[in-house]
């Protein structure tokens, strides 16, 4: 799920730990079922913006660090026309084989940033979730994103708050007590604050909107909406 290494913001290391997930992406049970337990939430969210900025007419969107397409998919059901790209090539081989299987459409790439801005490509809608705490340059990689967006448009980001929280649960809890994740998915200090986020948007062009947390919900799983920032959070910027 990481982009440009040209633009100094891939980290082959991590391009290959999902990779290696791939197989296992659509599996609600194994590795990635913190992302699918998440994913509903996320895509209401996201839809819930994108209907009241653009309407209800299907729109093109462009889902960055798309991993095996999760997000891709649930988008592409709600009415977007999904391009979806990843550096990882072995999880786009997954998200193509699953889409097919699935019946749905979605151009699915093994590209990077720098190489739809260098075909001019322009989006309405970006999305890139839980990408931007696995790149080590995260201003650069919100430049590229930038760049990807045609004026007017929205980009929604979410990744993990830089607290205490999420060392506790996100780094502690899921990867090392409850095995939730392999170990080393996350490195708490590349999590970043809401006010990080914010500012590095705006050095990027952007202005930053609404943001919500995501937190379990206790009623049938999965995650709702919160006003809690504390560990999991999204956000939308304009262009």
């Amino acid at each position: 799920m990481i982009i440009t290494e040209r633009q100094g913001t891939a980290d082959r290391r991590e391009v290959d730990k999902f990779d290696a997930l791939a197989a296992r992406w659509w599996d609600k049970t194994g590795p990635m079922r913190s992302l699918h337990a998440m994913n509903p939430a996320r895509t209401a969210w996201i839809m819930q913006r994108i209907r009241a900025r653009f309407g209800d007419d299907p729109i093109d969107l462009l889902d960055v660090g798309c991993g095996a397409g999760l997000l891709a998919e649930s988008l592409t059901r709600a009415g977007c026309r999904v391009t979806g790209i990843d550096a990882a090539g072995e999880a786009i081989a997954a998200a193509r084989a699953h889409a097919s299987g699935q019946g749905l459409t979605i151009a699915y790439r093994a590209a990077e940033t720098d190489d739809l801005i260098n075909e001019g490509a322009r989006f309405p809608i970006v999305t890139a979730l839980e990408v931007i705490e696995h790149v080590p340059d995260p201003q650069a990689f919100l430049a590229s994103l930038a760049r990807l967006l045609t004026p007017g448009g929205l980009l929604f980001l979410s990744t993990l708050n830089r607290t205490p929280q999420s060392f506790a649960i996100a780094k502690l809890g899921a990867e090392h007590l409850l095995r939730l994740l392999p170990v080393g998915t996350h490195s708490w200090a590349r999590f970043i604050t809401p006010g990080e986020l914010s500012i590095m948007c705006r050095n990027a062009g952007l202005r930053m909107g609404d943001m919500a947390g995501l937190v379990p919900s206790l009623r049938g799983g999965g995650f709702r909406e919160s006003r809690n920032l504390s560990v999991n959070y999204i956000g939308v910027a304009h262009a």
